[in-house]
Parts: structure tokens; sequence; C-alpha cells
């Protein structure tokens, strides 16, 4: 009998997509869309008339979940746009380190150390009460293989 290599597989992803085709008439205001293949929030959403060739289109406005910047896109109504799979997580701030890694507890109490302090205000609160010595929750938004720290907010359960 030959000998059987032991194998070994770095990665066990299920390989589904990060998106799923949604028709354009049916995408909604502060719904998730992908435009310029960035995972973006609608913010602005207009349709015009059918014209000549008997599409009607649709402008979208949106701000990128991850970094703020704002895209646009016009697309027939009838066809389908790419929606990000976008989920939403809190997690209890347990330590900030030295080189500005988060040290977040999640609800069943698995600790994560790869997300870095958010840029901008999110970030300045999030310091500031950490350094007040408040116990904080973050809300982590998931997408596209993506992670950030959306907002912080004082966890008041610990109170009752």
């Amino acid at each position: 009998m030959a000998d059987i290599e032991e194998t070994h597989f770095d990665t066990g992803d299920s390989g589904a997509s990060a998106t799923y085709p949604m028709q354009c008439s049916a995408l909604r205001k502060n719904g998730f869309v992908m435009l310029k293949s960035r995972p973006c929030k609608i913010v602005e959403m207009s349709t015009s008339k059918t014209g000549k060739h008997g599409h009607a289109k649709v402008h979208l406005v949106g701000i990128d979940i991850f970094s703020g910047k704002k895209y646009e896109d016009i697309c027939p109504s009838t066809h389908n746009m790419d929606v990000p799979h976008v989920k939403r997580e809190d997690y209890q701030l347990t330590d900030i380190s030295d080189d500005g890694y988060l040290c977040l507890m999640a609800d069943n109490g698995d600790l994560r150390e790869d997300l870095k302090v958010p840029e901008g205000e999110v970030g300045v609160q999030l310091k500031n009460e950490y350094d007040a010595g408040k116990d904080i929750l973050c809300t982590v938004l998931k997408s596209c293989g993506e992670e950030v720290v959306i907002a912080v907010k004082t966890n008041t359960a610990l109170d009752k």
C-alpha cells in the first residue's frame, strides 16, 4: 500500500460570495450596495423617467462604510447590482495595546486583537472613554473581508 501523505489546509473558507445580486429598482435608501467595487451605504437615490430606449435609470449616491468616501453610479432600474453581506457585531473593549490595537471580547468570551483603533472622531471618543475608565461596547461592521469599529457606546448592562 502506498503511504498516504498528510494534507494540511491553511484556511477553511466556505467559498461563499461576499455579495449577492439585487435588482436596482429594489434598492432602498440606507441600504447597502457595491459602488466602484466598494461596500457603500446608500444616502441618496433618484429615478429618471424612461427614455427613448425604454429604461428608467436609477442614480445612486453612497458613502463607503469603511473609508467614508462618496461614490456615485447610474444604473438601469431593471439591471442587477451587487449588494454586500454586511455583518454587525458588538464587542466589549478590554484593553488598548501600545501599538494601537484593540483587545475585544465577544459575547461568548472569545478575545480578538486584530483591529486597530479607528481613525477620526470614533477613535478619539474611544480613547477618551477608555482613559476615563468607562466600560465600552464597540460596534464592528464586517463586509467584503474588511472590518472596522464604526461606533462606541458605554456599556450600561453592568450597572443593573
